[in-house]
C-alpha cells in the first residue's frame, strides 16, 4: 500500500502540475508506473501464498511470473541510466538541455527502454522453461526467479548459466557502468559551482536509487551459485522487488522542492 501510494501521488502530480511536464518528470512519471507493475508480478502473489499457506504455483503461471518480472527488471535499469542521462545534460550543459533532451528525445528512450527489456527477456524465459525439471518440483523463493529454477533442472545448465551471466552483463552491468560515468562528470561539474546544495540533493536523491537496486541485484545474478547462500538470495531479493521500490517515493519527492 505504501507503494501504490507514493507512486500514485507521483505519477498523478506529474500529469496534473503543468510545471511538471518536463522530460525530466516525464521519465520519473513512467518510472513509477513502471515500479508499480513490477511489483505486482510478485508481491500479490507472495501474500497470498502466506494467508493461504499453500504455496503452489502451475508451471505456465511461474513462466509467466519470471518472465514479466524479468522484462520489468531489464526496463528500470535502463531507465535508470536514462534518467542519469537526463541529470547529467541539465547540469553539465543546462543551456544545451532544451535541444539535447527535449520531450521527443526522451520518449524515444523510454520505449527504447521498454521494447529492449521485453524482447530480450521473453527469449531468456523461453530457454529457461525449454529444459527439463525432474526429481523436486519445490521452488526455493518467494516468487519464480532464474536462480532457484535452474537448480531444479536435471541436465547440464552450463550454457543456460552463461547466458544468465551475459544477460546480467548488458542489462545490469552496462547500465550501472554508463550511470557511474554520467555521475562522475556530473560530480566533477557540481564541485566546480559555487553554490551547488540544491542540485547536489538531487543528484544524490537518483544515485541512492541507483545503488539500492544494481548492488542487490548484482549479487543475485552475478555471484557463484550456491546452496548455502539460498537465505541469502532471498534477502537480497527483497531489496530490489520490494524495499528499494517502497523507498523510491520517499527518497525522490521530499528531497526534490518541485515535486
Amino acid at each position: 500500500m505504501i507503494i501504490l501510494l507514493g507512486k500514485g501521488v507521483i505519477i498523478i502530480i506529474t500529469r496534473v502540475d503543468a510545471t511538471l511536464q518536463t522530460p525530466m518528470y516525464f521519465s520519473l512519471c513512467n518510472f513509477s508506473f513502471l515500479e508499480i507493475c513490477y511489483i505486482s508480478i510478485t508481491v500479490p502473489r507472495m501474500l497470498m501464498d502466506i494467508w493461504t499457506q499453500t504455496g503452489t504455483i502451475s508451471f505456465f503461471t511461474c513462466a509467466t511470473q519470471m518472465c514479466f518480472f524479468l522484462m520489468l527488471g531489464a526496463t528500470e535499469c535502463f531507465l535508470l541510466a536514462v534518467m542519469a542521462y537526463d541529470h547529467c545534460v541539465a547540469i553539465c550543459d543546462p543551456l544545451h538541455y532544451p535541444l539535447v533532451v527535449h520531450l521527443l528525445v526522451c520518449i524515444r528512450l523510454v520505449v527504447a527502454s521498454w521494447i529492449s527489456g521485453a524482447l530480450v527477456q521473453i527469449t531468456q524465459t523461453c530457454q529457461i522453461f525449454f529444459l527439463s525439471f525432474c526429481g523436486s518440483n519445490t521452488v526455493n523463493h518467494f516468487f519464480c526467479d532464474i536462480p532457484p529454477l535452474l537448480k531444479l533442472a536435471c541436465r547440464d545448465i552450463f550454457v543456460n548459466e552463461m547466458v544468465v551471466y551475459i544477460f546480467a552483463i548488458l542489462f545490469v552491468t552496462v547500465p550501472f557502468v554508463l550511470i557511474l560515468g554520467f555521475y562522475i562528470r556530473i560530480s566533477s561539474t557540481i564541485l566546480k559551482l559555487p553554490e551547488n546544495t540544491g542540485r547536489t540533493k538531487a543528484c544524490s536523491s537518483h544515485i541512492t536509487v541507483v545503488l539500492l537496486f544494481y548492488e542487490s541485484a548484482t549479487v543475485t545474478y552475478l555471484k557463484p551459485k550456491s546452496n548455502e547462500h539460498e537465505g541469502l538470495d532471498k534477502l537480497l531479493s527483497l531489496f530490489y522487488t520490494i524495499l528499494t521500490p517502497m523507498f523510491n517515493p520517499i527518497i525522490y519527492s521530499p528531497r526534490n522542492k518541485d515535486v
